[in-house]
């Protein structure tokens, strides 16, 4: 390395990029960036080119209006506008859903939209009401809790302040559709009240949610069912799941082709700069908040592309202070400790052996999105591009 002396171990930082805008030439920017940091001394071999899936979606004019998601909705379920829809375990938020809700109640703006919540949370942690209040309302975890129980108690979220059950409510009513709403963790409860049809909305838990509510009707989708036809001017493998709200009445998907697009950019700058990289395109970090318990991967990966060398690729290793401390107890030098950690490490060991004892082995790519979007921040700190460094150099 030119700039980081062999004592720095993995490392990261962002990249500062401008305003990124519908068709804007994000591989052609993001080369020269790179070959900037390149000049600079900043670049290595193994290092990890990061970007944040929201540029590349924004890249590609990525984008649907909440009457094309109503329409594409009405003919998959062959709704009415008197028709009654189900939707079963959203997750609270009104950047990843609200709007996606939006456009459900248009499509049925006669009718009636039946919401079923998961309860005391979402499948990421966000609270609809508090233990204390199933506690006062005498309820268990597998009973039903009606709207009309609910009533006069307060369902604000703890971080947001924001009532959801109020507020989707509200969404929904505001297009002319009644609202029911009821908090229930079995899926097959929407069977009762005869819907037309039914979107299942969780994001990780989908196939499994699905499985159980086909059982009590024939016409489910998913939120991956819907925007996800190629031969559409926007789309993405993913449909809705990894959505987010944007202006004028329109969703941003995420982003389509993200692995044509990794594999592109990690050619180009091999070529540009002579230095063999790696490529992710990250969205969420895959961590839970310890203070308010969600779980913050609202997309339905961490990285929605990553080039070859990833593949098998672990994050593991030995338990370096483990060893330290037999070492020691044995009398060992610190400098005999060294030797005998860096034999260990070049030798290699068995994953499931003694010595890595502790160490708990996650996808590396997962790892090094979580790493990037924790950098990058959510709040966007302006800096896209993402190098992670000494992960797979060291």
């Amino acid at each position: 390395m030119a700039i980081f002396p062999n004592y720095i171990g993995p490392a990261a930082f962002g990249v500062k990029m401008g305003v990124i805008v519908p068709g804007f030439d994000l591989i052609s920017d993001v080369v020269e960036r790179v070959n900037q940091c390149n000049q600079d001394g900043l670049l290595d071999d193994g290092d990890v080119l990061c970007i944040t899936e929201s540029v590349l979606a924004r890249a590609q004019d990525n984008f649907v209006t909440l009457d094309e998601i109503a329409a594409e909705l009405t003919e998959k379920l062959h709704l009415q506008p008197t028709s009654r829809v189900g939707v079963v375990f959203p997750i609270l938020s009104r950047n990843r859903f609200a709007m996606t809700l939006e456009a459900i109640a248009k499509a049925v703006p006669e009718g009636e939209v039946i919401l079923q919540l998961s309860w005391p949370a979402d499948e990421v942690g966000n609270q609809i009401i508090s233990d204390q209040l199933a506690e006062a309302l005498c309820k268990e975890i597998y009973d039903v809790i009606y709207e009309e129980e609910l009533n006069g108690h307060d369902l604000c979220h703890p971080i947001t302040q924001v009532d959801y059950a109020r507020l989707y409510k509200s969404i929904i009513q505001a297009q002319g559709a009644k609202a029911t709403i009821l908090l229930a963790n079995n899926p097959k409860e929407i069977g009762k009240y005869n819907c037309d049809g039914i979107i299942v909305a969780d994001i990780h838990t989908r196939h499994k949610t699905k499985s159980k509510v086909d059982t009590v009707c024939q016409n489910v989708i998913t939120l991956a069912d819907l925007c996800n036809d190629p031969k559409a001017k926007s789309w993405s493998e993913w449909g809705l799941l990894g959505s987010n709200m944007s202006a004028a009445g329109k969703l941003k998907l995420a982003p389509r082709n993200s692995q044509q697009f990794a594999e592109e950019l990690q050619e180009k700058v091999i070529a540009q700069t002579g230095k063999y990289v790696e490529v992710i395109v990250y969205g969420d970090g895959a961590y839970k908040d310890p203070s308010t318990g969600i779980y913050e991967l609202a997309d339905p990966e961490p990285v929605l592309a990553a080039t070859a060398g990833f593949s098998g690729k672990l994050r593991e290793g030995i338990k370096y202070k483990y060893f330290a401390d037999i070492g020691y107890s044995q009398g060992k030098s610190v400098d005999e400790i060294e030797a005998e950690l860096k034999q260990i490490k070049e030798s290699g060991c068995v994953p499931d052996s003694e010595q890595t004892e502790g160490t708990t082995p996650r996808r590396l790519q997962d790892v090094i999105a979580s790493l990037a979007d924790l950098v990058s921040g959510s709040a966007d700190a302006g800096t896209p591009l993402i190098i992670v460094k000494g992960f797979l150099n060291k």
